[in-house]
């Protein structure tokens, strides 16, 4: 890269996650570490077209590492699909003298960055920001730890009432596309059955599940369902299916919902949001562009954009049969 970066820009796009104020926080006080200038984009590609930037400096991300959402607010821009809000975005970010890009999001997010940066040579680094943890690249996306915890603790508060009453109880957790959160929230909760999109494990096997846990003795049983799950019914239409084939079981849905985005960071979280931060924006001074920034066997590593976005994230098959095991 032949020009030297001064001003690096960061936003944050496409639905929020816990540990993205980590992230922002950790980009900024990384420029202001190597004496560059740090723009906040707000709203995402939309803020970018409509020139909604911030300068920002150590102080001004005091206080939100332990915030969840995004102070930079995230929003969908249908006007960055087109070559003249592309444009416009540009001519925004050399007025400003932004010269590289930190954009923390998903696939969507990725795709955009590398469209643009194709377009204008500008140059661009992603960090993986979405709880269903489905991007390639990376075995951790920010917030995926964070909403892990937050399921497993509303899943052990269920159990209680479900105990109680002799309940089942269908939950569904996020993961439209990856079931990593229910599989992985479900063997932490010691649910008795797991559905998730990768595994089409069908109604049969649900109910016969049911039976030996029934035939096992036990009064009542939590089932973990992914929203993406393929098995062809939605969670109301599954309730009424058990339903008719056990009629002495009462069954509850829960629907967890956006509870599972929200919420103050774990641990994990901050400190992975931390570091990837920071190699983004060295991985931008030291002219590198169009990566990813992720955790690979604990060790944070850059996987070419592309890649990221075609790639497809392998849901750990070991893990359902840890969870066969564990639900006998």
């Amino acid at each position: 890269m032949s020009k030297t970066i001064k001003k690096i820009g960061v936003l944050t796009s496409g639905g929020d996650s816990p540990g993205m104020n980590a992230a922002i926080r950790s980009v900024v006080r990384t420029c202001a570490f190597h004496n560059i200038g740090c723009v906040g984009i707000y709203r995402g590609y939309q803020g970018m077209i409509e020139g909604d930037f911030k300068e920002m400096g150590p102080r001004s991300v005091n206080n939100i590492v332990n915030k969840g959402g995004t102070i930079l607010k995230s929003a969908r821009s249908m006007d960055f699909k087109t070559p003249e809000g592309r444009k416009k975005a540009h001519e925004n970010l050399v007025k400003a003298g932004v010269d590289a890009l930190v954009v923390i999001g998903g696939d969507g997010s990725f795709t955009g960055a590398l469209l643009f940066n194709s377009e204008y040579g500008f140059p661009v680094m992603g960090i993986p920001g979405t709880i269903d943890n489905d991007i390639f690249g990376t075995s951790h996306t920010l917030g995926y730890d964070t909403a892990l915890n937050t399921v497993v603790e509303v899943i052990d508060k269920i159990r209680d009432t479900a105990s109680s009453h002799n309940r089942l109880f269908l939950i569904e957790v996020m993961g439209r596309d990856a079931g990593h959160i229910a599989l992985n929230a479900g063997i932490g909760a010691g649910a008795e059955e797991i559905l998730i999109p990768e595994e089409d494990l069908g109604l049969d096997r649900l109910l016969d599940s049911l039976r030996k846990s029934k035939a096992a003795g036990k009064s009542s049983s939590i089932v973990v369902i992914a929203e993406g799950d393929k098995i062809g019914k939605t969670v109301f239409e599954l309730k009424d299916y058990v339903e008719s084939n056990f009629p002495e079981y009462d069954v509850r849905v829960s629907v967890l919902g956006h509870m599972q985005r929200g919420g103050a960071p774990s641990c994990f979280d901050r400190v992975l949001a931390s570091r990837l931060g920071v190699k983004a924006v060295e991985s931008l001074l030291e002219g590198k562009s169009n990566y990813m920034v992720g955790l690979l066997a604990d060790k944070v590593e850059l996987t070419p954009l592309e890649l990221a976005i075609k790639g497809h994230s392998e849901i750990d098959l070991d893990l359902l049969r840890v969870s066969d095991i564990m639900s006998i």
